[in-house]
């Protein structure tokens, strides 16, 4: 009995040993991997069906299958049923913002980029309306244009159904938030991860911090222009003479009304510390033509003298006095670019890479904020007259993924961490370059990509930093580059099968508003519009963001059909889908934001559809809008509805509409930069 007692007393203090070391065994484990992995992995790693990222054959990251549905952003699930066999795309892959109209849904904290080429390029701040810590994308549905639910039935019958491809899954309308999507974090840790906020110093400095008076002019050296630009005080007394004393007016510092400057921020809710004109951006463009930047390439080709000797053809256009099919005002040179496109039409060969996994690549979205990059995805795929089979004929190369399904695929919830998304995107570049001979023969610079979401500057930087990058944000203090890169339209489509629907507005004598305003208070900028105007006078209709419903949407559609100006400020980023909305119901945009290069800006002469007005003149908004005469208003309303036909997508493609007017600045601005061998 007393060797039993004595053996279970042994036995008690080594059990007790064994879960002491199991124990810290345990801990340490738990320690070890939070350090590695910072995203809530570490519990799962202990488990046995951990998730582990794998790799296709062409060595990018690809999705793993799992026995439980995971989530890969609200309210998308993917169904481990699907993952293994051939699945079909059910729903529409729409923006959180789709789910409530003109309300602050999904997340505003907004996950922002630093400006310039450093590693630190997150700026995190998790401070959502109604959501204050949950982040999943860049911004909120810029706004608020023309939502819809996502779950609206009669629109689901009009969506295209799309192959996803053996290594992804069934996407569908979920209800919870689930777990984050598996897949191999390709993070680098303590890399690219900023505070909650950037050096203090950055928030002092604003583009207001102006000392002297400002005086408004609406004179410029080009022809037909409507543009306010801001003199320095050494310069006030000159322009004086030419403006009235009524039109002269004190702009606003903005930078006394967005807070203190101890308090940290995110960069999209400061102004910028520099601001590029407009006036500027003709001098860079045009400087930028003149002397190319692209990489010589290391061997010659016959397609770049066939480009070359279009460059020469274009040059030598002969002037057209006029012409039929296009309004000569609205270009900067009508001649050009009529020569030019019917150039492209005639030479231009893309080769599509076929290389890339769905539903990053290969995955068109057709609805929603971001639906640009998915049209002319879909459209450029399915052409028979561009794109070609054999690599040797193309004169350019198509890297077809996109931006936002990168998004929802990779980025890891809460993580605040992009770095995945880039090295993505690298791996995908550095593959072509291994299976392909083009890409190293140019450095990428007969290569393009386009791309709508916020963060396409970022993913695509440095490894693509040659390509020519059609671009949504098109910020040239974030690295755009004028004459190389193409401001791509964001253009809101509500309808995947009619594209078109809505189209129009009331004519200029039925316009009654003489500015429209609707939106979220996204970034520094529209609080300061509503500080201004909101309620403040009766013919400028500002408002914040509208009740969600039917009924809000047609009033928003019915506003802008019967405005005589659409305002168009920054949210977060410097695009908005309401300047192409503006051209969508005929009216005429007033954009706000600066270092905004405009879509096509290339080709196009802004000024003569347009309003561009500085952000610290938005006090004297209305004083500017009515000093613009009546007749000078027709004309631009006029142009307005003869632009129209470049910035539509048509399930088959017609002369002149945004399709091939995308392609066309690509072509163009390829024409521009290659070099000679």
């Amino acid at each position: 009995m007393e060797s039993a007692n004595q053996f279970l007393k042994v036995f008690r203090v080594q059990t007790r040993r064994w879960l002491f070391v199991v124990l810290v065994v345990a801990v340490t484990h738990l320690l070890f991997q939070s350090l590695l992995l910072p995203y809530g992995k570490a519990l799962r790693s202990l488990m046995p069906d951990s998730e582990v990222g794998v790799h296709d054959e062409s060595g990018l990251p690809a999705l793993k299958s799992f026995s439980k549905s995971v989530m890969v952003r609200n309210p998308l699930t993917v169904n481990a049923s699907d993952l293994m066999s051939d699945s079909v795309f059910k729903g529409s892959l729409e923006d959180d913002e789709d789910s409530k109209f003109g309300s602050d849904t999904g997340d505003d904290s907004g996950l922002r980029e630093v400006d310039g080429d450093t590693n630190n390029g997150i700026v995190s701040e998790g401070k959502g309306q109604d959501n204050p810590i949950e982040l999943v994308t860049d911004r909120e549905v810029d706004d608020d244009s023309v939502a819809e639910n996502v779950k609206d039935l009669n629109d689901l019958s009009e969506l295209e159904i799309e192959r996803i491809g053996e290594n992804s899954a069934t996407v569908e309308p979920a209800g919870e938030a689930k777990q984050s999507l598996p897949l191999k974090q390709i993070v680098q840790p303590n890399l690219e991860i900023v505070s909650d906020g950037v050096p203090e110093q950055h928030t002092s400095q604003s583009i207001a911090n102006i000392g002297g008076e400002k005086t408004l002019s609406i004179v410029s050296p080009l022809t037909n222009i409507t543009h306010l630009k801001t003199e320095e005080s050494n310069a006030s007394s000159a322009a004086s003479s030419a403006v009235p004393k009524s039109d002269i007016a004190t702009s606003v510092n903005i930078s006394a009304l967005i807070g203190s400057p101890g308090k940290k921020k995110m960069r999209c809710n400061m102004p910028p510390k520099t601001v590029t004109s407009i006036f500027e951006m003709n001098d860079i463009l045009m400087r930028h033509h003149r002397s190319s930047r692209a990489m010589r390439p290391r061997w010659s080709s016959v397609r770049d003298k066939e480009v070359l000797a279009a460059k020469t053809e274009i040059e030598k256009a002969s002037v057209s006095v006029s012409d039929q099919e296009l309004h000569a005002p609205l270009f900067r040179n009508v001649s050009m670019f009529k020569r030019s496109y019917e150039l492209m039409d005639r030479t231009l060969k893309v080769y599509v890479y076929r290389d890339g996994k769905k539903p990053i690549f290969h995955q068109p979205i057709l609805k929603g904020l971001y639906a640009s990059e998915g049209w002319f995805m879909k459209l450029m795929e399915g052409n028979k007259h561009f794109a070609v089979k054999d690599p040797r004929k193309a004169h350019l190369f198509y890297m077809p993924f996109s931006s936002r399904m990168l998004e929802y695929a990779l980025y890891v919830r809460n993580s605040h961490n992009r770095t995945n998304l880039r090295q993505y995107l690298k791996e995908y570049a550095e593959s072509i370059a291994a299976k392909y001979r083009y890409w190293n023969r140019t450095g990428g610079a007969d290569h393009f990509l386009v791309a709508c979401h916020d963060w396409a500057p970022y993913e695509t930087r440095h490894h693509m930093e040659h390509c020519i990058k059609a671009l949504c944000n098109a910020d040239v203090t974030a690295g755009f580059k004028l004459g190389r890169d193409v401001s791509l339209p964001e253009t809101y489509v509500r309808s995947a099968r009619n594209p078109l629907r809505d189209l129009g507005g009331k004519p200029p004598s039925q316009r009654h508003i003489l500015a429209f305003y609707a939106g979220n208070l996204h970034g520094y900028l529209r609080p300061i519009l509503l500080k201004y105007w909101k309620d403040k006078d009766p013919d400028m209709k500002i408002f914040g963001p509208m009740p969600p419903g039917v009924a809000s949407k047609m009033n928003y559609i019915q506003h802008m059909k019967s405005s005589k100006y659409c305002i168009c400020p920054k949210g977060y980023e410097v695009n908005s889908p309401r300047v192409v909305e503006s051209i969508f119901y005929e009216c005429v945009p007033v954009i706000i934001s600066d270092n905004f290069v405009p879509p096509f800006y290339e080709v196009l002469n802004w000024e003569a559809f347009s309003v561009i007005i500085a952000e610290e003149n938005i006090p004297n908004l209305k004083d500017i809008l009515l000093s613009i005469p009546e007749k000078k208003y027709f004309e631009m309303q006029f142009a307005v509805r003869k632009l129209q036909r470049h910035f539509l997508w048509h399930a088959k493609p017609e002369k002149y509409d945004l399709f091939h007017m995308t392609l066309h600045s690509i072509w163009y601005n390829r024409v521009y930069q290659i070099k000679p061998r």
